[in-house]
């Protein structure tokens, strides 16, 4: 393989998997922590009809049009969520998987009914999305790495979901002790003035930011393993909230391009003539570390435990 073959065809991919990862992972220790993981799985799945109905008013496939339509259908998801599990005397995860599933059924009707299933988008888009489409065709060689003619035909889907995760990695260390507090003490966090139900709408925010930036490049399934398995990996592995953040960082790092390689490099490395899905294969990646780190974590793993238990002198690890 060349180095512009690279540069055009696996680095943009690669890229675009790693941004959605890290967007969707440094969110998810709050979600995970809040009990609000299925926040992410729900939003991940309403920005579907969205995205669907965006297009049927435009009548384009720009990223605004898509992006308005998204960050609409996520706003009105939070809103009937909250109606749900008010009028129904619902807790919020109930009220939370009648919206989402019925969000999406709809938008996947609207997406098979209308003029939308003849552009790029369709079902399989939706649930796996179109990494493998990402290609950067300017590029000839690494000093295009340092071109700025070159640059500016990156594709703008990778540019959008570098620019979410560098702005949810600044607000998460510019508020991280107030989101700390609120997470584990709320009450606390009210007394001091922190006013948690505010930070708990920003992080709510922020999710759906995160879920409507990569849900067209990766799809929903990429998204949902995103927003739970790096965060419940790195819990397995620590109890200090920073150490967990960075190392949630690092688990959807290590997902993402081991997920790629696995799905593209793995297959030509065996001299087999296929391919897997890119998003897919992130996914399976990342609950395969969250199930080696729920087994073999130094403290909480299963396996070490027993371990600890059939040899009671031996000190727990740290």
């Amino acid at each position: 393989m060349t180095a512009a073959e690279f540069l055009q065809i696996d680095l943009p991919p690669m890229l675009l998997g790693t941004a959605a990862a890290l967007a969707c992972g440094l969110l998810g220790n709050f979600l995970v922590l809040r009990r609000q993981s299925l926040m992410g799985d729900a939003l991940s799945h309403v920005v579907l009809p969205g995205i669907v109905v965006g297009f049927l008013v435009s009548g384009s496939t720009g990223s605004l049009p898509m992006l308005l339509g998204a960050g609409a259908a996520a706003l009105v998801a939070v809103l009937l969520i909250e109606l749900v599990r008010r009028l129904g005397n619902l807790e919020s995860g109930a009220a939370m998987g009648v919206v989402f599933t019925a969000m999406f059924a709809g938008g996947l009707v609207l997406l098979e009914q209308s003029g939308a299933r003849n552009v790029h988008i369709d079902v399989q888009h939706a649930l796996m999305g179109n990494l493998e489409g990402t290609v950067w065709l300017a590029a000839d060689g690494w000093a295009d790495l340092l071109d700025p003619a070159a640059l500016a035909a990156v594709p703008e889907s990778i540019w959008r979901l570098l620019a979410v995760t560098t702005l949810i990695a600044v607000l998460i260390l510019a508020f991280f002790k107030e989101l700390r507090l609120s997470t584990f003490d709320p009450g606390l966090a009210h007394g001091l003035g922190f006013r948690p139900q505010l930070l708990g709408a920003g992080l709510v925010g922020l999710t759906a930011l995160a879920a409507v930036a990569a849900f067209d490049a990766v799809g929903s399934i990429l998204v949902i393993a995103m927003f739970i398995c790096p965060a419940a990996t790195a819990r397995m592995l620590t109890d200090d909230l920073a150490t967990q953040v960075w190392l949630s960082a690092v688990a959807a790092v290590l997902a993402a391009l081991s997920g790629y390689a696995a799905a593209v490099f793995l297959p030509l490395w065996l001299g087999l003539d296929l391919a897997l899905n890119a998003a897919g294969s992130m996914a399976v990646m990342a609950g395969l570390l969250q199930l080696t780190a729920m087994l073999l974590a130094p403290r909480y793993g299963v396996l070490t435990r027993r371990l600890r238990r059939a040899m009671p002198n031996q000190e727990p690890g740290l």
